[in-house]
């Protein structure tokens, strides 16, 4: 579909462009492809920082009296009704002129400028300018601070002529912030933002009424209270039922369909590497400046999760982000846990430590079923999976009514984790080394439901997604902690998309080595124990010196370990199937995303 490859082509060149004039590092991502998203492409971004406990400054207005100041970019008409165009059912329909308009160079500027004046005691407040401008930030920014604020439009800057105060309030140009600060330090801000060729304008002051009071000059055009745009706005009250049809989906009798035989096995995995879903990303990261700063240890392709050194210190921060929009379309609360613990997963296979979980939850309309149901599923599965794995969700964002046609997405509640080493130099990526032991740890359930290969090789989206055995996780995620620790592995892998065969065919494209694998044999089908992609289960590559050591710590840990092959030579050998040159899986993999242009998710 050219229309999507148009898109797809645009998104990756934005966030290359963008990213890469920022100075920022685009160390990984999630992309899938779903018909679902050909009329509404969902994009996420989740960006990472450090920040000292004593340097936090919060978007909480305060100081009877103190000013409001936007600093940044001119106000335009660009991006106005931005929040309102992602919540019309046909985004087709709309007009160009919701798209706000980038310009990444002043982006740095205004980046720059607010950490000089950060690491002053100027500013009281600040706060950023996303959905709905000016008027969700001072809402926000008010709302927390128990205050009121006063703004007069008529000092907002403006680049364009005869714009009305409700254009200039609703207005998402990019490239803004408002600040609080009390009105005697505003020269001493206007300096700063002056040096780094940015405007600054006092737009409004603190009051002690609780009252939002939008002026143009001396015409009053709102008195509101601020609760009433936040605890004591409306809600709906929605009855989330979930459909039969969504009952029917997860229906699926495997006996049904054709096993694959043995010799099939090497085939099948060559057209699953080279679907969309689970192609190389190559195509998309090498457009990305991953090393700028030079504090990635691990980026795109080379490990589960990107690993970031501390300069200064001894530790580093994993960040992973995960969605399986499949299994949230087939069971939203169990898909959107098992988004949480493939996320953690990812972050404890690089030896990290997860400490924390933001989420971006995009689905459909929620006035109407099934994405009021899958919202709500979505929501309290995520709560749940962060309540048994330890983990807090500190952030999020929500964007609803993800619909074209009156067809909706299907739900992709995007999860994004960060992990802390304490040592950033024992961290693994997913290559193995010749020689080593590959083990599988963890067990292979049956069942296909989901599943990547149900999908490209059967047409089907259907079944119940793998069952989540918290307490086995748990265990399965410090096993695997402890063994990137302690040193003694050369490489882990989650299993997920594609099952044991595609990870075991990345792990063998990110080193350049070979392996030959077997399952030995029970009555398990070919397609479940290769392609299957049960919960909980990790490969690990290991020198065959530390075979005891391995296999005592996973009998203490209380997880299944199974030794199935071993690293070497220039071809991947999964039973008896013949042997795939490590050449054609790359070749075929490396055009995946030129086979698969349809609707794409990224994050």
């Amino acid at each position: 579909d050219e229309r999507n490859r148009y898109l797809f082509d645009n998104v990756v060149a934005g966030i290359g462009g963008y990213g890469n004039c920022l100075g920022i590092p685009t160390v990984g991502g999630e992309l899938a492809f779903d018909d679902s998203y050909d009329g509404n492409p969902i994009v996420n971004a989740m960006c990472v920082g450090l920040v000292r406990t004593d340097g936090i400054v919060r978007a909480k207005a305060s100081g009877i009296g103190n000013v409001i100041v936007l600093i940044g970019a001119e106000t335009g008409r660009d991006g106005l009704h931005g929040a309102t165009f992602a919540s019309v059912d046909d985004p087709e329909a709309s007009h160009r002129g919701v798209v706000q308009v980038g310009n990444p160079f002043l982006e740095k500027q205004l980046m720059e400028a607010c950490l000089e004046l950060l690491r002053g005691d100027a500013v009281v407040a600040m706060q950023d300018l996303g959905a709905a401008g000016l008027t969700s930030s001072i809402v926000e920014c008010a709302s927390r601070g128990g205050v009121g604020i006063d703004i007069d439009v008529a000092a907002v800057p403006r680049r364009e002529t005869g714009m009305s105060a409700y254009e200039v309030m609703l207005s998402e140009s990019q490239e803004r912030m408002v600040l609080v600060a009390a009105p005697d330090r505003f020269d001493e801000i206007a300096a700063v933002l002056d040096r780094w060729s940015l405007s600054s304008a006092q737009i409004g002051y603190i009051t002690n009424d609780g009252i939002v009071r939008i002026r143009d000059g001396e015409e009053v055009h709102v008195e509101v209270p601020v609760s009433h745009f936040i605890d004591e706005c409306p809600t709906y009250a929605i009855d989330a039922v979930e459909p039969d049809s969504a009952r029917a989906r997860r229906t699926l009798d495997l006996t049904r369909l054709p096993d694959i035989d043995q010799p099939e096995i090497g085939p099948t995995l060559l057209t699953l590497l080279g679907s969309g879903n689970l192609g190389s990303r190559r195509p998309v990261w090498e457009q990305y400046d991953h090393t700028i700063l030079t504090n990635t240890v691990f980026g795109p392709g080379q490990a589960d999760a990107a690993v970031l050194r501390i300069k200064g210190s001894a530790e580093g921060i994993a960040v992973s982000m995960d969605c399986n929009s499949r299994y949230c379309e087939l069971d939203p609360y169990l898909g959107a846990q098992h988004a949480i613990v493939e996320s953690t997963r990812n972050v404890s296979a690089v030896g990290a430590r997860p400490l924390g979980i933001t989420n971006c939850l995009n689905f459909g309309n929620p006035e109407r079923s099934p994405a009021n149901w899958q919202l709500s599923q979505a929501v309290a599965g995520m709560a749940e999976a962060c309540r048994q794995m330890g983990v807090p969700i500190v952030s999020g964002n929500v964007s609803l009514y993800n619909e074209s046609g009156g067809k909706p997405i299907q739900p992709t509640p995007t999860v994004g984790c960060v992990g802390v080493l304490a040592e950033v130099t024992v961290a693994r990526g997913i290559g193995w080394h010749d020689g080593d032991d590959i083990y599988l740890i963890g067990e292979t359930a049956p069942g296909l439901g989901g599943s990547e290969y149900l999908q490209a090789i059967h047409g089907l989206v259907a079944g119940t997604p793998a069952a989540i055995d918290f307490d086995l996780e748990r265990r399965l995620q410090q096993f695997m902690r402890a063994l990137v620790v302690s040193g003694t592995v050369s490489g882990v892998h989650d299993v997920a998309d594609g099952g044991l065969a595609v990870a075991l065919a990345e792990m063998a494209l990110a080193s350049g080595i070979g392996a030959a694998v077997t399952l030995g044999t029970d009555d398990r089908r070919n397609d479940v124990r290769w392609f299957g992609e049960s919960a909980s289960r990790a490969l690990v590559a290991a020198p065959v010196a530390q075979r005891s050591s391995i296999e005592n710590v996973a009998s203490s840990s209380g997880v299944s370990l199974l030794r199935i092959g071993s690293a070497g030579g220039e071809t991947l050998s999964l039973g008896r199937s013949r042997a795939i040159p490590l050449e054609d899986m790359r070749s075929v993999s490396l055009r995946a995303l030129d086979n698969d242009r349809t609707g794409a998710t990224s994050a």
